[in-house]
């Protein structure tokens, strides 16, 4: 099952997409240069928050709250 949570940027491979966040309890999870190019986002950097579904350790989607179509701030 997915969890949905957020993290901070830790590596990024601008060459590439892929990438490494850090979730709030310390797990480090990663992601692949696929899940980036389908996110939108066009770069991000470290330390920066990102929302994301994770599953089994590996970034499944990535997201900014509030950018998208679908996305509302509350």
């Amino acid at each position: 099952m997915a969890e949905h949570t957020q993290g901070s940027v830790h590596t990024v491979d601008p060459s590439t997409g892929a990438g490494s966040l850090l979730l709030d309890d310390g797990r480090e999870v990663t992601w692949s240069p696929e899940v980036f190019a389908v996110s939108s986002l066009r770069h991000v950097r470290v330390g920066q928050r990102l929302s994301l579904e994770v599953e089994d350790r590996t970034v499944t989607r990535l997201w900014i709250v509030g950018i998208g179509d679908d996305q509302r701030i509350d």
